[in-house]
């Protein structure tokens, strides 16, 4: 081998430079959808029917504890990669995943599925963070926004289609072990391909950042982890704005998640048909990304996830004052399209702004509060259902959503201006 032939290629950032490495993680990423998805038709309806769970607050015992470890574990996830590379933090994820599906297979106790949900969402928290963490170490600034969908369209591709298999097998087969049996081979698919043939990306990161200009004066300096942490969460406007909108949108998701399977059955539902309207959520979300990551590149973040916020609260309140299987339809289609206008355009807001140095921890910290928006949503729908009816807390998150529509409104200003601005 010459000398030549020992040099190695230079780093090049963007998805064509890039494809077959950003395409392996795409499919990475679907995998990790997939997880969630293992339990979004099945466990609420295994909370009332196996386990006899009947106070409401009870039953979403798991999505706040999901929600609360995958939360923090998003933080942690976005300072280790950052010091540790991306790839043994992905890793690690799978490896803690793998006991998932098998704990909700056999859980002789409620306690047990309580547990799992902590072991899923220190998996989700490490493997989904540092996929979109390596996805936008790839792409650069241009196509961050397409990235940005790809990835979660992927992701949320993945909930819709598992959530409709496993409702289709619980129909068939009974709630379990049979539904479970696709967690356990995407967690074993996941891990083989994150060490065979996922590479490191934080050579990427150097790349930029040696040419990256600051959308904001005040995110270019060196920060201490505690100065990220105050400058995401609260200081800088659009990225503050990026997180409580973040952890609003997941706050809807916790309540389709944990109480929607259950108002569906209230009415009479057959658990197939539950799972069809457990699928269209996600399936339009993670459908819509694909063109709403990229029409962020053209047209600015800001419109898209203004629109997308008050869509979400409509729909929420239309679900509400439904009845039947069709309406319900309608509005879960319209839930989704709302979501897929706001969950890619926010990350993309937040890579963006952050700085290439510290923008891993910066992902890391909008992450810790969006997800934190499961256990707030379990939590506060939970405790509105018991205390006064579903529909009462559905109505709720519906307002609050709207809420966080007119933060946005006030507080961001457009991070990635269209070109013809």
């Amino acid at each position: 081998m010459t000398d030549t032939d020992a040099t190695p290629k230079p780093i090049r950032l963007g998805l064509r430079a890039n494809l077959a490495q950003f395409s392996l993680l795409v499919g990475v990423n679907a995998l990790v959808g997939g997880m969630i998805g293992q339990e979004r038709t099945v466990l609420p309806l295994l909370a009332t029917e196996v386990f006899g769970l009947t106070a409401f607050t009870a039953t979403l015992t798991f999505i706040a504890a999901f929600g609360i470890v995958k939360a923090a574990t998003n933080f942690f996830a976005g300072t280790l990669s950052d010091r540790h590379g991306r790839k043994p933090v992905l890793i690690a994820g799978w490896i803690i995943g793998i006991p998932v599906p098998l704990l909700l297979m056999w859980a002789p106790t409620w306690g047990w599925v309580i547990f799992a949900n902590v072991l899923l969402g220190i998996n989700q928290g490490l493997t989904w963070s540092t996929t979109v963490i390596m996805k936008i170490d790839l792409a650069g600034p241009d196509k961050r926004g397409l990235a940005m969908g790809l990835n979660e369209a992927a992701g949320y591709g993945a909930v819709a289609a598992t959530a409709l298999a496993t409702g289709w097998i619980a129909n068939e087969w009974g709630l379990r072990p049979e539904p479970f049996f696709l967690g356990l081979a995407y967690a074993g698919l996941g891990l083989s391909l994150s060490v065979l043939f996922v590479k490191e990306t934080r050579g990427h990161v150097d790349h930029e950042a040696a040419s990256h200009t600051p959308a904001n004066d005040a995110t270019h300096h060196a920060l201490t982890d505690r100065g990220i942490f105050t400058l995401t969460s609260f200081r800088e406007k659009s990225l503050s704005a990026a997180s409580q909108a973040g952890l609003v949108n997941n706050l809807n998701d916790g309540l389709a998640w944990g109480l929607f399977p259950i108002f569906f059955a209230a009415s009479g539902l057959s658990i197939g048909r539950i799972g069809i309207l457990a699928a269209i959520y996600p399936g339009i979300w993670g459908l819509g990304q694909l063109y709403t990551g990229a029409l962020s590149d053209r047209i600015g973040r800001k419109p898209l996830i203004v629109a997308g916020m008050f869509t979400q609260a409509v729909a929420i309140a239309w679900i509400a004052a439904m009845n039947s299987f069709w309406p319900w339809a309608l509005g879960a289609a319209a839930l989704g399209a709302g979501t897929a206008m706001v969950y890619p355009t926010l990350l993309a807001t937040i890579g963006d702004v952050a700085h290439p140095t510290w923008r891993a921890r910066s992902v890391g910290i909008y992450r810790l509060w969006r997800d934190a928006g499961f256990a707030v949503g379990a939590l506060l729908a939970g405790l509105l259902a018991d205390l006064i009816s579903i529909q009462a807390a559905i109505y709720a998150v519906a307002a609050l959503t709207a809420i966080s529509g007119a933060v946005v409104i006030t507080r961001m200003y457009e991070t990635h201006p269209a070109p013809n601005r």
